[in-house]
């Protein structure tokens, strides 16, 4: 999973639309992370091809969108992918 990817589904653990999102992701990074509309609405067309968001709402101007029961499992299972890589360097502390 990318970066892009892992902050778009952490970001949309709350359902959010495009604009909210880019807001959500800087917050959520704690600034370190600025994705741009062209970014950000790839790897939303990505993610729904592979089922992992869903549209909840469509009115027209902006889309809602939040993750599916598969979108959360592979948040799940790449924050312990994450947790483990830490675990692993910590032989770099001594």
């Amino acid at each position: 999973m990318t970066e892009a990817m892992y902050y778009i589904l952490l970001a949309l653990v709350n359902p959010n639309h495009g604009y909210q999102l880019m807001a959500a992701i800087e917050e959520v990074s704690n600034g370190r992370i600025k994705m741009g509309p062209g970014t950000l609405y790839g790897v939303l067309t990505r993610l729904q091809k592979d089922n992992l968001i869903e549209i909840l709402n469509d009115d027209g101007r902006r889309k809602t969108y939040a993750t599916t029961a598969d979108g959360r499992a592979a948040l799940e299972a790449e924050y312990e992918r994450l947790k483990d890589m830490i675990r692993d360097g910590r032989i770099l502390e001594g």
